[in-house]
C-alpha cells in the first residue's frame, strides 16, 4: 500500500510540476547554460512519470503484470534511464559551477547553449546505452498465480545457467552502483568543495543562495536513490541478507528511488525567495526559483572583474 501512495503522488505532482518547469523553461525564461540543464532535468523525470501508471497498477495487483513483455523492459528501462540521465546531469552542472567559479576567464569565452545542448546530447546516448541491460533482461513469467515482470539474467528458463545469471546480475548492478552513484557523488563532493574552498579564498559571493537550489536537488537525488543501489548491490552476494527482506524492501527502495522524479519542481517552488510571501502565484514562484539558479553566474562575472583588474 505504501508504494502505490508513493507511486501515486509521485505521479501526479511529477506530470503537474516537470510539466510546468518545461512549459516556464520554454515559453517564459530567457534561453541560457542553466535553463538547458534544468529543461533536461525535467524532461527526464517528466518522460518516467508518464509511465508511472504502470507501476501503480501492477503494485496494486499484487505484482500481476498484464502489460506484456514489452512494456515490462520498457518501464525499468525508463526507471534506469531517469537514474542516469538525472545524476549525469547533476553532475555536469556541477562540474558547470566548479569551471565557471575556479576558472572564469575560460568559462567567460566558452560556455555557451550550443556547448550545453550537445552536452546534453552526449549525455542522452550514454544514459540510453547504460540503460539497455533492462532491456534485454527483463523479461516476464507465468508463475502458480500470476504473470510476474523480473530479470532474467540467464536469459533461459533452464538452471543450469544459474553461475552465469549471478555473474551478469553481479555486473550489471555493480556498474550501476559504481557509474551512477560512486562515481558522480566523488564529482560533486570534489567541485562543491573547490568552488567553497575558492569562494572563501578570494572573498567572493558571500551569499549562498546562487547554489542553494542545486545543492538541495543533489541531496535529494542521493537520499532517494541510496538504499535502491546498496540493497541491489546486497542482491548480488548470496546469502548476505534473507530473501524476505529483498521481498519487503526492494519495492519500497524502488518507490522511493522513483518519488525522486516529482522532487524538482517541489523545491523550486518551497525554496523560491519568494515562497513566504503567499500572494506570489505559483508560476512566479516556479520562475523566481529557476531565475535564482541563474544567479551564480553573477559571481563569475566578479571572479572575472577580479581577475582582469589583477591582470591590468
Amino acid at each position: 500500500i505504501l508504494s502505490v501512495i508513493i507511486y501515486s503522488v509521485s505521479c501526479v505532482l511529477g506530470i503537474l510540476g516537470n510539466g510546468l518547469v518545461i512549459a516556464i523553461i520554454t515559453l517564459k525564461m530567457k534561453k541560457s547554460v542553466n535553463a538547458v540543464w534544468f529543461l533536461n532535468l525535467a524532461v527526464a523525470d517528466f518522460l518516467f512519470n508518464i509511465f508511472l501508471p504502470i507501476n501503480i497498477a501492477y503494485t496494486a495487483m499484487s505484482y500481476h503484470w498484464i502489460f506484456g513483455t514489452v512494456m515490462c523492459k520498457l518501464n525499468s528501462f525508463l526507471l534506469i534511464l531517469n537514474m542516469y540521465t538525472s545524476v549525469l546531469l547533476l553532475t555536469t552542472i556541477s562540474f558547470d559551477r566548479y569551471v565557471s567559479v575556479v576558472f572564469p576567464v575560460w568559462s567567460q569565452n566558452h560556455r555557451s547553449t550550443n556547448l550545453a545542448y550537445g552536452v546534453c546530447v552526449v549525455i542522452w546516448t550514454v544514459g540510453i546505452v547504460m540503460s539497455c541491460p533492462s532491456l534485454v533482461f527483463r523479461d516476464t513469467a507465468q508463475t502458480r498465480s500470476s504473470v510476474i515482470c523480473f530479470s532474467n539474467f540467464s536469459l533461459s528458463r533452464n538452471e543450469s545457467y544459474r553461475g552465469l545469471a549471478l555473474m551478469r546480475h553481479r555486473t550489471v548492478n555493480i556498474t550501476r552502483f559504481l557509474a551512477g552513484y560512486i562515481l558522480p557523488i566523488t564529482i560533486i563532493t570534489f567541485c562543491y568543495v573547490a568552488i567553497v574552498f575558492n569562494l572563501r579564498r578570494n572573498r567572493l559571493a558571500k551569499s549562498k543562495k546562487p547554489f542553494k537550489i542545486i545543492v538541495t536537488i543533489i541531496v535529494t537525488f542521493f537520499l532517494c536513490w541510496s538504499p535502491y543501489h546498496l540493497l541491489n548491490l546486497l542482491e548480488t552476494v548470496p546469502d548476505a541478507v534473507p530473501w524476505s527482506v529483498f521481498e519487503i524492501f526492494i519495492p519500497l527502495t524502488t518507490a522511493l528511488a522513483a518519488s525522486n522524479s516529482c522532487m524538482n519542481p517541489v523545491l523550486y517552488v518551497f525554496m523560491g525567495q519568494d515562497f513566504k510571501k503567499f500572494k506570489v502565484t505559483l508560476l512566479s514562484r516556479l520562475v523566481n526559483a529557476l531565475s535564482e539558479e541563474t544567479g551564480h553566474s553573477s559571481i563569475v562575472h566578479r571572479s572575472f572583474s577580479k581577475i582582469s583588474s589583477m591582470t591590468e
